[in-house]
């Protein structure tokens, strides 16, 4: 059985699941980062420390040292990660015109906007000429809106395929928890990776181990960095991106690692009868 993180009475439905469960138990948690700094401000909305160590595997959208922490800080048996993932049948390659220079793709975000702003808005400011787009919604009324930058409030999940095809570039923008912990994608990471198109990136530890710098991604820290990648050709860095995701980021993937994760559990478990009952 698997618990998922955000449950409505998380603790009590995973204390229940750990007592009356026969087989492996799972927690799967799709914003670790959050999920620490809930346990570590004593919040147990659907954690708690104390059934952490019940849970036979601790599966969590983040990886790197996180997982470390899981394991000797909450005393987790097994902490692994389980990432995000794209569905290559739903984000495809398409052959349409390019209408934006740079786009981005994310709901407004307080910790986010500062990124926004040096990584999109003030190079629309510098090259007048090229076309921006950012589409998601709540955003505030207050922010300056360059006229070369336009807004989308809502794009629906089936037209994001279109969205990023339409894209010179996309730019991943990620939250300042996810920054602090490192090794967190976001699932914008593979599908727009996915469909072929060239992604600039801000900077964070672990995005490496996912796509090589230079060649699957571009990385940038300043808005210098974005107007130079901006006046490039990088499709065989698409191109790459793409390559690099189907090879290792599907949701058949993620399946088969999850199928791992259980096997190694179950594994252990039987390890710890055959201990208990020599």
């Amino acid at each position: 059985m698997i618990v998922g993180s955000y449950v409505p009475e998380g603790v009590a439905v995973g204390t229940a699941v750990q007592r009356l469960a026969t087989g492996i138990v799972a927690f799967y948690d799709i914003d670790t980062p959050v999920t620490l700094a809930k346990l570590e401000r004593g919040d147990f909305e659907y954690l708690s420390p104390d059934i952490i160590p019940g849970y036979d595997v601790y599966l969590s959208f983040t990886g790197g040292p996180t997982l470390d922490r899981l394991e000797t800080q909450y005393r987790s048996p097994a902490a692994r990660a389980l990432y995000c993932s794209v569905d290559p049948a739903a984000y495809v390659a398409l052959d349409v015109p390019k209408r934006w220079d740079l786009s981005y793709l994310g709901t407004y975000s307080d910790d986010r906007q500062p990124t926004l702003e040096r990584l999109l808005l003030e190079p629309a400011r510098r090259a007048p000429h090229r076309r921006f787009v950012v589409a998601g919604p709540q955003y505030p009324a207050g922010i300056d809106w360059p006229a070369n930058v336009e807004r989308i409030d809502h794009l629906p999940p089936s037209d994001h395929a279109a969205f990023y095809a339409a894209s010179r570039f996309t730019l991943n923008v990620t939250r300042a928890d996810m920054i602090a912990a490192g090794w967190s994608p976001s699932v914008r990471l593979f599908e727009a990776a996915a469909c072929g198109t060239p992604i600039i990136s801000d900077v964070w530890e672990g995005l490496d181990s996912l796509f090589a710098p230079g060649s699957e991604i571009i990385l940038a820290e300043d808005t210098d960095a974005v107007t130079a990648a901006l006046a490039t050709d990088a499709q065989a860095i698409g191109q790459a991106a793409r390559t690099r995701v189907l090879a290792a980021h599907t949701a058949a993937h993620r399946a088969a690692e999850l199928e791992a994760h259980l096997q190694e559990a179950a594994a252990a478990m039987e390890t710890a009868k055959s201990r208990i009952y020599k």
